[in-house]
């Protein structure tokens, strides 16, 4: 498959110009030069691979329903059978002490109230 470094309209196109000159540059009576018939074969390919991809355009694609339905979905994995003494052993854990939102608030309140009388000089 050939790179594509324009569109295919533009290849044709170009390609056109090109056996154009090509033709004019001869004689009448002179038979095709190789460089013309080369431009004629490139031509014919041209064509032909826009057609291709214009057939294969037209083709159904799938719709958004089928799409959803083609793609894989990841199911949940079965968990192993635990045993007994895992369960046991999860249950032993405690859970992390918390400090409440009050007891924040308290040591908060303490360490502002230590600050100010610290700065504070004794009165002489």
């Amino acid at each position: 498959m050939p790179i594509r470094t324009a569109s295919m309209t533009k290849r044709i196109s170009r390609n056109g110009q090109a056996l154009h000159s090509a033709k004019m540059s001869r004689g009448e009576g002179d038979k095709p030069s190789e460089a013309e018939q080369v431009l004629l074969e490139e031509r014919k390919q041209l064509k032909e691979e826009r057609d291709k991809r214009q057939a294969q355009a037209m083709e159904p694609r799938p719709s958004a329903v089928e799409r959803m339905v083609r793609t894989h979905h990841a199911q949940a994995k079965e968990k192993p059978a635990t045993s007994k003494e895992m369960k046991d052993a999860k249950e032993t854990r405690k859970p992390k002490a918390r400090r409440t939102r009050a007891e924040k608030h308290a040591e908060q309140a303490a360490a502002v109230e230590a600050a100010r009388n610290k700065s504070k000089k004794p009165a002489k």
